[in-house]
């Protein structure tokens, strides 16, 4: 039905074809705009009552069905962003409250009546069964999962999505006689002064406890909201509703368990040399936790940029030198303005890669505060980015949104990949081994906080009831069980059952968090191939991206020749490559 990317001829992008791309509407008026749901409603009438009487009817019927779908996505999209960029601005919060509360009740609603056209269409079997059975089996899912009691639920559900994100927004602290975000802050961690680390770790877990009990009432709000959601569609908790609405048709919550258990046994101990390393090269007697973020052998923290636009175009001259479409992915995005990637009061946390369907370009935002973590984030994102623009030319906006357990592989092997082009932000040479050892020491630490939160998330759900100490409790259990060991936390005890808070995947996107894991071992496996042949390397990582949303998770880590396999096996295989890379930067 579609021109799937098979082998990717990807060519440069023309910057006046993309500011007109709503001239190329065949659907929509070329200044409709979505003001309403009074304003989008005929479109999705006429749909509805549209006949079709062939097979071309059909395909031509889903390209203004997903034409509808990209510039509602998009327009949503922008109101998701401008929220973001900048927490205070009133209206920005009142036009994205606007969409949640009076267009998507009645979007969702009617979009239940586009799926059962589509589901019932005598002509959905004759589309091309490869590329098309993922969509038709969402289609099919999105029926099921579908309760006109959880419209008003949801709605709900996204508007205390949206606080989570102001009350973190606000979030700041008083050091130095200045005042600094988060992100800025975490940047004293890498002092090579103790005693500041010390102070600004305690002020910065100061604050977030002040909204700790804000925060898990809020969670408890989401919690009884989405066990409502659950119970209305016949589940009998949101985990097992949420794994169908992810459409995780390939793995289980006992492979994910398995993952925990594996983390636990095989990666920890992994994780444990690197700290042990850590503190005799710090000379210290015990680790803390302002002691995790500081150069490994206590050396003053490398600065990623000086000036904001240096870091820019650092970036784009690392991308272009890996592939010259990626550099040019990049710049195309700073041509338009859709990059905002640094810290300032009032931003929301995070970051993220945000795809504008019709348009066909993506945005990127994030908190950059000068560190090597915004090095990581930067490509992270980008990676991202360019999966977004290797789909952009397929018709159906559904077909571009891959799993994100492949979503993840495009960034997570980006982050790797790129290690070898980081000389453009490194140029002395022990600097730039020092830059990767933190990357490499990340890959393999970052594991047991997944796992953690992934398990965490799986408690929650499964005794929605639990009270707050119960939830205090779990999480210090956890804390005890995918410790090391060989950090001393008896100073900071008030303070440990609450750092799940500022994971905001477990407020915004419950389960969104094991994907990262998953993805992991394939990025390592991807850069693995890399690392015997470039060129194979980006060329499986280009056809794996290619495919989008048509083919299952299993066909997709296939296509870029690698196993679907978070077993204890291949976990201990990979991450101990990771660690053998690791001793090679150090020797």
């Amino acid at each position: 039905m579609v021109s799937i990317l098979k082998n990717p001829q990807l060519v440069l992008l023309n910057i006046e074809k993309i500011k007109s791309f709503k001239s190329n509407r065949r659907f929509l008026a070329a200044d409709f705009n979505m003001d309403n749901w009074e304003s989008l409603a005929p479109y999705i009438e006429r749909l509805l009552n549209e006949e079709i009487l062939s097979s071309n009817d059909f395909k031509e019927w889903l390209l203004k069905w997903s034409e509808l779908e990209g510039v509602i996505s998009e327009d949503v999209a922008w109101r998701y962003i401008n929220m973001t960029i900048d927490t205070s601005n009133k209206s920005f919060a009142e036009k994205y409250s606007n969409f949640v509360e009076n267009i998507s009740p009645f979007l969702q609603k009617e979009g239940h009546k586009i799926n059962e056209k589509i589901a019932s269409c005598p002509f959905i079997d004759q589309e091309n069964p490869a590329a098309f059975e993922v969509y038709k089996r969402g289609i099919i899912t999105a029926i099921e999962l579908f309760n006109e009691e959880n419209i008003a639920l949801k709605t709900k559900e996204q508007l205390l999505e949206k606080e989570y994100g102001e009350i973190a927004g606000k979030m700041s602290i008083e050091y130095d006689g200045k005042e600094l975000t988060m992100p800025i802050a975490a940047t004293y961690l890498k002092n090579t002064n103790r005693q500041i680390r010390q102070t600004v770790w305690e002020t910065m877990s100061e604050r977030r406890l002040n909204d700790a009990k804000k925060l898990d009432c809020l969670l408890s709000d989401m919690i009884n909201l989405r066990h409502q959601i659950a119970i209305n569609t016949g589940f009998k908790n949101y985990r097992d509703y949420k794994f169908r609405a992810l459409n995780r048709f390939d793995y289980t919550p006992k492979d994910c368990f398995n993952f925990h258990k594996s983390c636990k046994e095989h990666v920890i101990p992994l994780v444990q040399p690197l700290l042990e390393y850590r503190k005799n090269k710090l000379e210290l007697d015990t680790l803390k936790p302002w002691d995790l973020s500081i150069d490994i052998e206590g050396k003053k923290a490398l600065k990623v940029y000086q000036k904001e636009d240096e870091f820019i175009e650092k970036g784009i001259a690392c991308f272009n030198e890996i592939d010259p479409y990626f550099g040019e992915c990049l710049n195309t995005m700073k041509e338009l303005g859709y990059l905002d990637l640094f810290s300032r009061k009032n931003k929301a946390p995070g970051g993220y890669n945000y795809p504008l369907n019709e348009i066909g370009i993506p945005f990127i935002f994030m908190n950059a505060a000068g560190t090597v973590g915004d090095l990581t984030t930067l490509v992270h994102e980008g990676g991202h980015a360019i999966h977004s623009f290797i789909t952009r030319s397929m018709p159906m906006v559904a077909y571009r949104s891959a799993p994100m357990e492949v979503s993840e592989v495009a960034s997570m092997a980006m982050e790797l990949i790129s290690m070898d082009y980081w000389h453009h932000f490194f140029p002395n040479i022990i600097d730039l081994k020092r830059a990767k050892v933190y990357q490499l020491e990340r890959v393999i630490s970052v594991l047991p906080w997944i796992a953690q939160v992934d398990e965490f998330q799986h408690f929650l759900y499964e005794n929605p009831k639990h009270s707050h100490i119960e939830r205090k409790e779990y999480w210090d259990k956890l804390n005890k069980e995918y410790s090391s060991g060989l950090i001393d936390q008896n100073e900071n005890k008030k303070y440990s059952p609450y750092t799940w808070q500022k994971q905001l995947h477990i407020f915004e996107v419950p389960f969104y968090y094991i994907e990262y894991g998953i993805a992991q071992l394939g990025a390592i496996g991807l850069w693995m191939q890399f690392k015997k042949d470039k060129n194979k390397g980006i060329s499986n990582y280009k056809k794996m991206l290619s495919l989008g949303n048509t083919r299952t998770i299993p066909e997709l880590y296939k296509a870029a020749e690698l196993e679907f396999d978070f077993s204890s096996k291949s976990i201990r295989s990979l991450c101990q490559f990771v660690e053998s890379e690791i001793q090679e930067l150090l020797d």
